[in-house]
């Protein structure tokens, strides 16, 4: 449909993981599951009628039972799609009840820029969809949930919620349902087809096992002390790979003897998966113990680098880490995926890591072993702050994306335990901030890191520059340009070329967002540049650059805002970056519609779509399309035209602020509406506008 127009780059959607619109496929971003599901008909049969039926349901159980991966399984039968998609938000690795919003509108792909509460933001963007709301994990945070989930309801009415968690939200329209553990009495039962398929899993042998019936009856009585637990099978499974089955039996029985009497206080199936855990803790090797242990402070996802950094010292040394964490993976201690383009991961098991972690207490490490963990990924922030503008910007994106849960946890240790460093780590990821779509949660990890920390020196200044960008880039303009006027000032104590350069941009583009290109113009064009010096490569020249070729769109000089953009975007394809050079794409075409070649403009904005598809850039995506769709009316096609300005408003809602509130930006975007009806009329850009607007932004 979009012809030669088309935004969509095949190779950014599959960077993204989204099927590009038209395609058929349903927006969403569910996990993969697991390769094998056993039993559970009862449930998935109530839960598909339940999702049908009610807006809110509530899977609980003790931990371990396997709530998230019957959530999964539901969500993920096709009966259950949703126009709107099927979302699944890991509340597991957030500890901060603050991020909860934030958290939900990144998975669903709100990367809002608005100064408006983002709960609000949230609840206007999800008003008029229909779509499936999986909140997985969520028995540390129950008031919140219940909280946002209560005001979500009320505002969409085409929301299902589908929760998992140790205990009920406490909702009045809530439908509990408590997930039972498998079914474990006769042969044919459901935990010992889980038992077999872990251990067959585990060694090829383990089939002797269950060709003889005697042998199989000793195994169902295996599932039977363990209550039918997924988890504690899974583990249990595991432990063939060493032992033969009457091995295990009879140590389990020993050991649970002992162990369930300890915990005796305990409900029956928290004891169990509790004494199961012990029982797996015990029969492990002292390094893979000690592992396990420094392993619970990562949340969520992480990758043999940072476990190496992280939880080497003493006698585990960083050259056995990659090996002793395959002996955990072995066992099911923790579980291990490999992405594409990101390599293997490592995760624990929520009911895995609190056993590690009263573990971490016993061994008196809590404190040194979550500093080093801090101070890796704050590391890790400052070597992308580097590497941004460069050839490995994508690959940096993409690992920072994966880093989230990581960062955040890093940033809250350190906001208490080192506030300076918590400053430099929350001032280095500049980018992720104000670049992909984190304005929101960067402003408020910025301001809490300005408050503890001393207003002095290069990390100060820079931490007050990441945060005017937030500000600007959420339309506060006042307060940027406050922002602006200090860091500029503070740029000149320190007599650092680059840092002024920053606080020039800063400063421009506050007031041409606003409509004073002049002034802009001023503050951040060559004379300015020349004044201040710097490294022409760096990030202060290059986005001062940028502005300059903005303010010189908008006072309609063409020619120059031509040159003053190819000159950026030269600049940018020699370092190799993606993000700014995109952003010279967009003015190289705003200047040819300005000197009139519409075909231009479209082959530049073409260009500058796929990058920011690369990027996850959702503002620079609705600035493109709006652009686009100026440039196709002007060839004549005031079908697509409406269509891409359907689709650009999609994108926009997504970002929270329409054109960023910027006379030129809406000045451009309506030039294109009125084209295309002039083209085609009122009725028809409406349809095709409408069927624009139904595109995924996933």
């Amino acid at each position: 449909m979009f012809g030669e127009y088309s935004f969509h780059d095949s190779e950014a959607d599959s960077a993204e993981g989204n099927p590009p619109p038209g395609s058929g496929a349903a927006p969403g971003n569910l996990p993969p599951e697991p390769a094998s599901f056993i039993g559970r008909e009862q449930e998935l049969r109530l839960l598909g009628d339940l999702l049908r039926e009610r807006r809110l349901i509530t899977l609980t159980g003790v931990g371990g039972v396997g709530k998230s991966r019957l959530a999964l399984r539901a969500v993920a039968d096709a009966r259950q799609t949703r126009p709107d998609g099927v979302w699944w938000v890991e509340l597991s690795p957030l500890r901060d009840p603050g991020l909860l919003t934030a958290t939900v509108a990144h998975a669903v792909g709100l990367a809002d820029h608005s100064p408006r509460p983002l709960d609000e933001e949230l609840c206007a963007w999800m008003a008029d969809k229909e779509l499936l709301l999986v909140l997985d994990t969520c028995e540390h945070l129950v008031a919140d949930c219940r909280h946002l989930v209560g005001e979500l309801l009320q505002s969409a009415p085409g929301l299902t919620v589908l929760v998992t968690s140790r205990e009920p939200l406490g909702c009045a329209v809530e439908q509990v349902v408590d997930v039972r553990p498998l079914p474990c009495e006769g042969p044919d039962s459901d935990a010992l087809a889980l038992f077999r398929a872990r251990a067959l899993a585990a060694t090829p042998q383990a089939a002797a096992v269950f060709a003889d019936p005697g042998r199989t009856a000793v195994a169902a009585e295996v599932c039977r002390r363990l209550d039918g637990i997924p988890l504690a099978l899974e583990l249990a499974g595991a432990r063939l790979r060493l032992w033969t089955l009457e091995q295990m039996a009879e140590r389990m029985g020993e050991r649970f003897a002992v162990l369930s009497d300890a915990r005796a206080a305990l409900p029956r199936r928290h004891q169990t998966m509790r004494t199961t855990i012990g029982w797996s803790h015990e029969l492990c090797e002292p390094l893979e113990r000690l592992l396990w242990a420094r392993l619970s402070v990562f949340t969520g996802d992480f990758d043999i680098a940072a476990a190496r950094a992280v939880c080497a010292g003493g006698p585990l040394s960083a050259a056995r880490v990659e090996r002793v964490l395959a002996g955990l993976a072995a066992k099911s201690v923790v579980l291990r995926t490999d992405e594409r383009g990101a390599g293997a991961r490592y995760r624990l098991l929520d009911t895995i890591r609190e056993y590690g972690q009263d573990w971490l207490g016993e061994l008196g490490e809590v404190q040194i072993v979550t500093d080093r963990h801090a101070h890796w990924y704050a590391a890790l922030s400052q070597a992308a702050d580097r590497g941004w503008l460069g050839p490995g910007q994508v690959d940096w994106y993409r690992r920072i994306t994966a880093e989230h849960a990581q960062l955040r946890t890093a940033l809250e240790h350190l906001l208490a335990a080192d506030p300076t460093a918590a400053m430099e780590m929350a001032g280095a990821l500049w980018f992720y901030w104000f670049a992909c779509g984190h304005g929101h949660e960067g402003r408020a990890f910025l301001e809490r890191a300005l408050r503890a920390a001393p207003r002095t020196g290069a990390a100060h200044n820079q931490a007050l520059w990441a945060l005017g960008l937030t500000t600007l880039l959420q339309g506060d303009m006042d307060v940027a340009q406050r922002h602006a006027e200090e860091c500029t000032r503070d740029a000149a104590r320190l007599a650092d070329p680059e840092r002024e350069l920053r606080a020039a941009y800063l400063q421009a583009a506050s007031v041409l967002m606003p409509g004073n290109p002049l002034r802009a113009l001023t503050l951040a064009g060559p004379r300015a540049r020349a004044g201040r010096g710097g490294r022409t490569s760096g990030p202060g020249w290059l986005l001062c650059k940028l502005a300059t070729a903005y303010a010189l769109c908008d006072l309609r000089r063409f020619e120059e805002a031509t040159e003053e953009a190819q000159s950026l975007r030269e600049a940018c394809a020699e370092l190799g970056e993606r993000w700014l050079r995109a952003y010279a794409d967009y003015v190289l075409a705003v200047a040819a519609l300005g000197l009139g070649d519409h075909g231009e403009a479209a082959r530049h904005v073409r260009a500058m779509l796929s990058g920011k598809r690369l990027l996850g850039d959702r503002f620079g995506i609705a600035l493109g399309l709006d652009l686009l769709a100026t440039a196709v009316a002007g060839l004549g096609d005031g079908e697509l035209a409406a269509r891409l300005l359907g689709t650009g408003h999609a994108w926009w809602r997504t970002v929270g602020r329409p054109q960023m509130g910027s006379p030129s930006l809406t000045a451009l975007r309506d030039q294109g509406e009125r084209q295309a009806r002039a083209a085609i009329g009122d009725a028809a850009y409406e349809a095709a506008f409408l069927g624009g607007a139904a595109a995924s932004t996933g």
